[in-house]
């Protein structure tokens, strides 16, 4: 099978799952310039469980590849499929270059997809010194706020131990410390959950920061931040 039959394929099966009735939620959930269909999450996962074994004997850069095409096309499930398929098979995301990192993200459009590249693509490959910190440097500087909420989602893989993370204070504050002053919701978002997630290994470090900081930083995040701090939970 060609790339393009098989994504053909695919799509057929996420239109058989599709619902109106997600395809609403989501669209006034996530805005894309992307088609949205409407897939669940668990009916995307069940097909990428599905295509990882239909597609088993695939090289690693036959299946990055597939990825890169499902990434750049026009219906945003493709797009989460792309990352998710990746995130599937290791040995294909352990593969990527730099520089199919960087395509992998070209199309980004909306918070979805920005998170799940950030933490499935990006920053998992960030903490594994595939990505460079230059690149994320490049990214906070962006005009393009998915580009700097992307940065700033990377820092979650870097100290969340669901996605391996060990803990990289260093590293995921200095990417905080180039964002406080930045007032788009998206980025004010990612900065409360990188901080957060920081807390989990380095609470000492995030307290000092927020003490340092307190003036320049968006009410959202000394709001859910303290909370964080104090009772465990984002929302008390």
């Amino acid at each position: 099978m060609t790339n393009t039959e098989i994504i053909t394929m695919l799509i057929e099966e996420l239109k058989k799952v599709s619902t109106p009735e997600r395809q609403e939620q989501a669209q006034a959930n996530f805005p894309s310039r992307l088609h949205i269909l409407g897939v669940r999450a668990p009916d995307l996962k069940a097909i990428v469980k599905t295509w990882s074994n239909i597609l088993y004997d695939f090289s690693p850069q036959q299946w990055i590849q597939l990825c890169l095409e499902l990434s750049h096309h026009t219906i945003f499930e493709c797009q989460t499929l792309a990352f998710e398929l990746l995130w599937k098979n290791k040995k294909a995301l352990k593969a990527l270059t730099e520089e199919q990192i960087i395509a992998l993200g070209n199309t980004l459009d909306n918070w979805v997809s920005t998170d799940t590249y950030s933490t499935m693509i990006a920053g998992w490959h960030w903490r594994e010194d595939t990505l460079s910190d230059k690149q994320i440097k490049t990214w906070l500087a962006s005009p393009d706020r998915w580009l700097r909420r992307t940065a700033v989602v990377c820092t979650v893989p870097l100290n969340l131990r669901a996605k391996g993370g060990t803990g990289d204070t260093e590293r995921t504050l200095m990417v905080c410390e180039q964002v406080i002053d930045d007032r788009d919701d998206m980025v004010i978002k990612a900065l409360s959950w990188a901080l957060r997630v920081l807390s989990r290994s380095d609470r000492l470090a995030v307290e000092q920061f927020m003490e340092k900081h307190w003036e320049r930083l968006h009410g959202r995040v000394r709001r859910e931040v303290t909370t964080k701090l104090t009772t465990g939970r984002k929302n008390g």
